[in-house]
């Protein structure tokens, strides 16, 4: 048995392997709710072997969406348009997960199927966005200051859509906090210039995340939960590994299972070359420093660099997105290149298997 197709147990959850689909947003929702696009896309990757499928960033508010054509759980229809999809995906083998995201200053831009760039005008749909600062994203429109009852209503949305989650028969949560979407907002320096409780030092701007994740845990306390990090900003003056890595040792001590480690999205200025592979040590960096298992994303697209990465011990598991979008069986054909014995090929499509 190889590695890439060992299971991983957290919190009492198996998945059945360790190549895991990474949430991309479809920009194909109606007024947050789910379609029949979302069903297909998201039930196929269980198909084709996934050990977990993650659905892409769903908004825990209306303010909170990147775009007016993003998935949502703020609502009970949107709850229940949910459960159809998570019951296929676990029909197939695989683990359902949901990314819980507030999009901050990052929200209301046009998707990019629409032809336009930038922030969409509240009399297009779009509405005014919020931020730990009054600072924009470069080319979008300025975002509003939240106040502290503000910040208080993003907690509760936050355990809201959580709860709706379990509700909707999700297995796994991941609470967004990269990308230089808000919960990464307050991260960074870079974005956030407040002088209260939720600046300054490292510890203020985790706040909100911590807050966050102690009263998700508290609301599903049986449910593995993921915290997704920017693991550096790639700019001068913004985060770095050693920031992310106490950052996730303090979500850790309040109940994070599991971190699935990225770079940038903040800040336009960013400056990356990437490369196959180019964020695994950000990855390592922060399983070094909390102990807990990690996953590692960045132009990972053959079985042997998968399983090249977890044998060195660098990370636990392997998030892809642009992969299996190109191949939907990612995981089935994976197996066959490494010659793991895995029992959970479809029968339809076996005569494919050697």
């Amino acid at each position: 048995m190889t590695l890439l197709f060992s299971p991983l147990t957290l919190r009492g959850v198996t998945a059945r392997n360790r190549l895991w689909v990474a949430p991309m947003c479809q920009y194909s929702a109606v007024d947050g709710l789910v379609q029949e696009w979302h069903h297909t896309h998201l039930a196929q990757f269980a198909s084709g072997g996934a050990g977990v499928v993650i659905a892409e960033a769903t908004a825990v508010s209306p303010e909170g969406r990147i775009s007016p054509d993003d998935t949502g759980l703020w609502t009970d229809a949107q709850r229940d348009a949910w459960a159809p999809i998570v019951t296929a995906i676990q029909a197939r083998g695989a683990l359902a997960g949901v990314q819980l995201a507030h999009a901050g200053r990052k929200a209301s831009t046009w998707s990019p199927f629409s032809g336009h760039r930038g922030s969409v005008p509240v009399v297009e749909g779009g509405w005014p966005t919020v931020a730990p600062s009054a600072v924009a994203f470069d080319g979008y429109a300025e975002p509003v200051a939240l106040d502290l009852a503000g910040i208080d209503a993003v907690v509760a949305d936050f355990v809201a859509a959580a709860e709706r989650a379990i509700a909707a028969g999700f297995d796994v949560l991941e609470i967004h906090a990269a990308h230089g979407y808000l919960l990464h907002q307050f991260l960074s320096p870079l974005s956030n210039l407040r002088t209260d409780e939720y600046g300054g030092s490292l510890e203020n701007r985790a706040r909100l995340l911590l807050r966050i994740v102690t009263q998700v845990r508290d609301a599903a306390p049986r449910t593995p939960l993921i915290v997704r990090f920017s693991a550096t900003d790639w700019a001068e003056g913004g985060l770095d590994v050693s920031d992310v890595a106490q950052v996730a040792t303090w979500t850790a001590e309040r109940g994070a299972d599991f971190f699935d480690v990225s770079t940038g999205g903040l800040v336009a200025h960013q400056q990356i070359t990437p490369f196959p592979g180019y964020q695994v040590e950000f990855a390592a960096a922060v399983r070094r420093a909390t102990g807990l298992p990690v996953g590692a994303v960045g132009l990972i697209s053959d079985a042997a660099h998968a399983e090249q990465v977890l044998a060195a011990g660098e990370a636990d598991v392997i998030l892809a997105a642009r992969e299996w979008l190109r191949d939907p069986h990612f995981a089935l054909r994976a197996s066959a290149e490494l010659a793991a014995d895995i029992d959970y090929w479809p029968k339809q499509y076996l005569r494919a298997r050697r």
